[in-house]
């Protein structure tokens, strides 16, 4: 007896010596709590807080694809001037469909060199697809009923450039650096001049006793301009650098200008209209890439493009004279997912173009609508709301300041120092570095790239979802039958733009069926009214001219000799559906 009693004893005291190994091996592997709607396991770790070069976004593009092979592919879609690859990948469960019988969202980022967040933005939403697909159900049925597009930087010579050599925080414009872009007969030669070697164009000041400036004696970062009956004791000299042709300005013969946003083949102008136009549109290999991809992929519903900035959520018409272009129920779909955009963005507001901002002509958002029918947006990405959570102003330097002492603690700003010029003695550098005021400190970057994310895919959800709700058999007698499909469109986009409808972009919705002898085919236009709209040739596959949103077409056939009836629906911005009996 004492032996059993001594063998259960020994057992009781193993399991629970076990039980308890196991519960802290498992405290010491899960000790957190998962954090609402982000990945907490991820595949693929990148850190949110930093900016990558275009090699840093391919690299992370590569690891994406090869973690995700069933949701993640990755392609070149053509080179840059420089011989870059233009890195596009595509998301979608590739077991539920193939990308391009899905309607789709494209992604794009980085099109001007300083406007770098766009590339960390649009990497984002495929990292978050294909890391939240596992656990998140949306995103799950999300990726099912659609594509997504995604190409960090549509312009990665420029990308580098920004990152990799001395510029300000708008400069420059492209970054085309091998071309003659100031017409001086020589390509690429014209850099800004980083006197004191620290990657940043800053500004210049020096002592003068007719100077108009003193340094602010609470802060010494900021100028303060003297009153007419005051003497100064700085003069301003502007930019960090020389002057390189004697003119008394420093760094004005910069790389030259052109504009990859006013590059694109709708409403073009020459650049003697619409400054950093070239010399026709899609002169340059870049933009031509994304062109050819798009027209090559008519399931294409839906655009994004990420600049920055400014906290706007742009659409088009660019320009006054294309108002026309835009139809009213268009706008009423334009209008409803930016207005959604601007309570998911806090500080974001969204804008018309031209109306308020400025004219652009041969722009990309132009381009995507006007020539395709895409239902497209351009977020200006950062604005000083995010902050402080109140609106101070763009460019406010006050505010940056402030920024700089109780956010980033001085890693903003490059405090003056002396420097021997070439030119002008001794004189003082300093001021903000190129990578804030118009890039996010890293500590925002996360957290609005996600509500962009959240915005793109909201748009992306609401690209056209086709479902056959109902099919109807009667008998006629004769041995005739009727046959009622109801094809319904669950999204509020439409299966073609009335841009699409106008100039015929893209081919009609087909409804075929198959499974019986057709005899007749029609379009039910009013139930009610008994009006129908007959398909002489070929009556088995209707093509019905567009599916409005949230709303349903009905086509009618009159058959005999039913045997395995089957109805499908093909839409080349809609998408594929279908019903069997």
């Amino acid at each position: 007896m004492k032996n059993i009693n001594l063998k259960i004893w020994i057992a009781a005291w193993a399991l629970g010596a076990w039980s308890t190994l196991a519960l802290e091996a498992t405290a010491q592997e899960e000790n957190y709590f998962r954090a609402i709607g982000t990945p907490h396991k991820p595949k693929v770790e990148i850190a949110w807080n930093r900016y990558y070069s275009s090699e840093g976004l391919w690299s992370w593009m590569k690891k994406i694809a090869q973690a995700n092979p069933n949701l993640a592919k990755i392609e070149s879609i053509g080179k840059s001037v420089e011989g870059r690859d233009i890195l596009t990948l595509t998301i979608t469960d590739f077991s539920a469909g193939m990308d391009t019988d899905k309607p789709a969202m494209w992604i794009d980022g980085n099109i001007h060199s300083n406007e770098v967040q766009g590339g960390e933005f649009s990497l984002y939403v495929a990292w978050y697809l294909t890391e939240m697909h596992a656990d998140n159900a949306f995103v799950k049925q999300l990726l099912k009923d659609k594509t997504f597009y995604i190409t960090p930087t549509i312009n990665p010579d420029a990308r580098n450039n920004f990152f990799k050599e001395p510029n300000t925080a708008s400069s420059p414009r492209s970054g085309m650096l091998v071309l003659d872009n100031d017409g001086d007969g020589a390509a690429g030669e014209d850099r800004m001049d980083d006197l004191d070697g620290d990657g940043h164009i800053t500004m210049m000041i020096r002592k003068s006793p007719t100077g108009r400036f003193i340094k602010d004696p609470l802060d010494s970062r900021r100028l303060v301009q003297v009153g007419p009956d005051q003497m100064g004791e700085y003069e301003m000299l502007g930019q960090e650098g020389v002057d390189n042709d004697g003119d008394g300005e420093v760094n004005e013969d910069g790389i030259g200008y052109y504009d990859p946003n006013r590059d694109w083949g709708w409403n073009w102008q020459p650049d003697y209209i619409q400054r950093g136009a070239m010399r026709y549109p899609f002169t340059l290999p870049e933009n031509r890439a994304v062109m050819e991809f798009v027209m090559k992929h008519p399931n294409i519903a839906g655009g994004q493009s990420f600049h920055n900035s400014g906290g706007m959520i742009l659409r088009g018409p660019g320009a006054e004279e294309d108002v026309n272009t835009y139809n009213r129920e268009d706008i009423r779909i334009y209008d409803a997912i930016g207005k959604k955009g601007e309570e998911m963005i806090p500080g974001y507001r969204y804008l018309t173009v031209y109306k308020d901002l400025y004219s652009v002509f041969g722009g990309e958002l132009d381009w995507f609508y006007g020539t395709r029918g895409i239902f497209t947006y351009s977020n200006e990405l950062m604005v000083s709301y995010l902050y402080f959570n109140k609106d101070a102003g763009r460019g406010n330097q006050e505010e940056q300041l402030k920024v700089d002492d109780l956010l980033t603690f001085g890693d903003a700003f490059v405090n003056w120092h002396s420097f021997n010029h070439p030119q002008f003695g001794a004189v003082e550098i300093g001021g903000f570095k190129k990578t804030f005021g118009r890039a996010h400190p890293g500590f925002l970057l996360e957290q609005d790239a996600h509500r962009n994310a959240a915005f793109t895919i909201y748009h992306a959800y609401h690209t056209p979802k086709l479902t056959i709700s109902e099919v109807k058999v009667e008998d006629l007698g004769g041995g005739l039958k009727e046959v009622t499909a109801t094809v319904v469109n669950e999204r509020m986009m439409p299966t073609h733009a009335s841009q699409d409808l106008k100039y015929k972009i893209e081919r009609p919705d087909y409804v075929t069926l198959t499974g019986a002898q057709v005899v007749a085919g029609f379009e039910v236009q009013d139930e009610d009214r008994k009006l129908y709209k007959e398909q002489v040739a070929s009556p088995q596959k209707i093509a019905v001219e567009n599916i409005p949103g949230m709303s349903a077409v009905k086509v009618r056939w009159i058959v005999s000799s039913i045997q395995n009836l089957k109805v499908e629906v093909d839409s080349a911005k809609g998408g594929k559906a279908s019903w069997k009996k």
